[in-house]
């Protein structure tokens, strides 16, 4: 249980040495007394990801607690290695800016939510840096080795398939709950589709078991090469970065939408299934033997069309071009 007067503290009052041997508990021996982390020498390639969490933008306090903020801030990161092969977590730093005002019960929420990702996921605190801001940002740097497996979105070619790993729409309806959306609440929705879409919004999981078993169920005949992004900023918005990068055309099937079976059958879940973001699947171009051996090994992941030549657009599959909503924009 924390100390309620300790956990009151404000920023402003504690003072950096404080607050760095407050956090030390977080972090291996010694892990912050230089201004540098040392990494032992691999002989493997290094893959390295950063994401940054701004406070009113990425996370507020009704729909994120600290340690939800410190989770997603990890998890992205981790995301974002998987999508790129990653084999073995090393670690991460963690960079965050608070205002002076700021209770130290906040940070301290932010660390538990990164240590317990990272219990789960692997990789530790490696070091970071702490300061003074106008709001609250928190960067996170993630380090992994690389894998056998070379995923690059421009390895895309015609006659792919593309698959997901997993539904798509969950964390914009847990955002819409958590906001008391009139138009998501007008619906008689069960308590469990409710609580799985909260948990995916506040605690995404990042795709490293689908990586595996990507990797695992590889056919023989077949090159470690694939191409692959994430859907943290929308379904359609990870297949356009695909077919941008490999000069191509996505052909997607209607029938084949990766929606929450549990969601209504309206316009609006699909569109959010299509351009909600946050939900931290992988989207891979698979040659067809790789990806019905991937469909196959691993119930959660589906067909939802494939790669043909042409200019970089998306389109049904009855030759209607597919038209974009306006989505979150990083500036």
């Amino acid at each position: 249980m924390h100390n309620k007067n300790k956990s009151s503290e404000r920023i402003s009052k504690l003072g950096e040495e404080v607050i760095l041997n407050r956090l030390k508990k977080y972090m291996d021996d010694g892990q912050i007394d230089d201004d540098t982390a040392l990494i032992t020498a691999l002989n493997k390639e290094i893959i390295i990801n950063t994401d940054i969490l701004v406070e009113n933008i990425h996370f507020n306090k009704i729909t994120s607690s600290p340690q939800n903020t410190g989770w997603k801030g990890v998890t992205a990161n981790l995301s974002d290695l998987a999508c790129s092969g990653v084999e073995d977590i090393l670690g991460i730093t963690v960079g965050l800016v608070v205002p002076g005002n700021t209770q130290w019960n906040w940070i301290e929420g932010v660390y538990e939510g990164i240590n317990n990702a990272l219990n789960q996921f692997g990789g530790k605190i490696l070091g970071g840096d702490c300061s003074k801001g106008k709001q609250k940002i928190l960067s996170i740097t993630a380090i992994g080795t690389k894998g056998p497996l070379n995923l690059h979105r421009s390895n895309a070619k015609p006659g792919d398939i593309l698959v997901t790993s997993g539904v798509h729409g969950l964390s914009k309806l847990g955002l819409e709950l958590l906001l008391s959306d009139p138009f998501t609440t007008s619906f008689d929705l069960c308590e469990a589709v409710k609580e799985r879409a909260i948990k995916a919004h506040q605690e995404p999981q990042p795709p490293l078991k689908a990586l595996n078993k990507l990797i695992s169920c590889k056919p023989k005949e077949l090159p470690f090469k694939a191409a692959a992004t994430d859907s943290s900023d929308g379904l359609l918005e990870a297949i356009e970065c695909i077919c941008k990068s490999s000069n191509c055309s996505a052909i997607l099937e209607k029938k084949h939408i990766p929606i929450d079976k549990a969601l209504p059958k309206e316009k609006h879940w699909t569109e959010w299934c299509l351009e909600g973001g946050e939900d931290f699947e992988l989207i891979v171009s698979l040659p067809p033997p790789w990806a019905e051996a991937w469909l196959k090994s691993m119930p959660s992941t589906k067909a939802i069309g494939k790669i043909e030549k042409g200019l970089p657009q998306l389109r049904w599959s009855n030759g209607t071009k597919i038209q974009r909503k306006p989505t979150f924009k990083h500036f």
